[in-house]
């Protein structure tokens, strides 16, 4: 007997493009803060250690979201892309809380800074670094409609309006002296991931909760659909649809006339079903013949 192969996600060499940009940058900003004495930097830092764990984490999401149904799960295992996506939302929520803590600690207990001028060539180099895998890392995910990979771009864009906070604060102190202004632009971008957290968060219980498809997939696929059952003398009176992860399924209830035979009307649902495809490409589509 042959070696049955397991199935592989193409999408996962884009994830381990997140891992080795979030490895880097770790690094990079570690040797900023060690020098600079900076709590925006250490909690850039942070951030980017959540960055990687993330990352790991959508590796995993990605793997397993491939796999074929088993008996298990009929349906397949495309919500593990949201299970992701809403780790990843709750890690930016835990960095953003312990960057407004250790912001909150600099503000009760003062500390100088060092080196300003290597901690803001280093941090840039970082916040340019993840810009241009995020962006990346977005555009691949709305082509091939991945949560996880939005997510993790979403997430190191994260990170760059960290970094550019901290920057702004470096710029500051460097001009005018006022160590003061480190921990409040912490706090402030702090504030700001905490937003993006949420967001993060919400979409992927949306997604959990089997919701439906956009509507102007629905729309599109709703008038292809009701236009196959015309012109085949039918008609469609229900269309429910939902996606999960990169899987999209289309119910539809089609009525019949009642004297069509068994074949007949299996050959219209054949065409309802490749009409489908044609609108939405990869969709499984289920279809219930009613007699009229």
């Amino acid at each position: 007997m042959g070696r049955v192969s397991k199935p592989r996600n193409p999408l996962i060499r884009y994830i381990w493009l997140s891992i080795a940009t979030a490895i880097a940058t770790l690094l990079i900003k570690m040797a900023a803060a060690a020098m600079t004495n900076s709590v925006g930097l250490w909690s850039d830092a942070l951030e980017s250690t959540v960055n990687l764990i993330a990352a790991v984490f959508a590796l995993w999401a990605l793997k397993v979201s491939v796999r074929p149904p088993d008996h298990d799960h009929d349906f397949g295992h495309g919500k593990a892309e949201y299970l992701s996506a809403a780790g990843e939302g709750m890690m930016i929520l835990i960095a953003a809380a312990s960057i407004i803590y250790n912001a909150v600690l600099r503000f009760l207990h003062p500390g100088t800074l060092d080196n300003l001028s290597w901690g803001l060539v280093l941090s840039l180099s970082a916040s340019l670094l993840n810009l241009a895998t995020g962006w990346y890392l977005i555009r691949v995910g709305k082509r091939t409609r991945s949560a996880t990979l939005q997510a993790d771009g979403r997430h190191l864009l994260t990170d760059v309006v960290t970094s550019a906070g901290v920057l702004v604060a470096i710029l500051l102190v460097m001009f005018t002296g006022w160590t003061i202004l480190d921990p409040i632009i912490a706090v402030l971008v702090g504030l700001n991931i905490t937003w993006t957290g949420a967001h993060i968060v919400r979409q992927s219980f949306v997604g959990l909760l089997d919701a439906a498809l956009p509507p102007n997939d629905v729309a599109k696929v709703k008038a292809a659909l009701e236009e196959t059952a015309n012109k085949a003398g039918a008609e469609m009176t229900d269309l429910r649809t939902r996606e999960s992860g990169r899987q999209r399924f289309l119910y539809v209830i089609l009525e019949v006339p009642g004297t069509w035979t068994v074949r007949h009307s299996h050959d219209v649902a054949d065409q309802i079903e490749d009409a489908a495809a044609k609108v939405l490409a990869g969709a499984e589509t289920f279809v219930h013949i009613e007699p009229k």
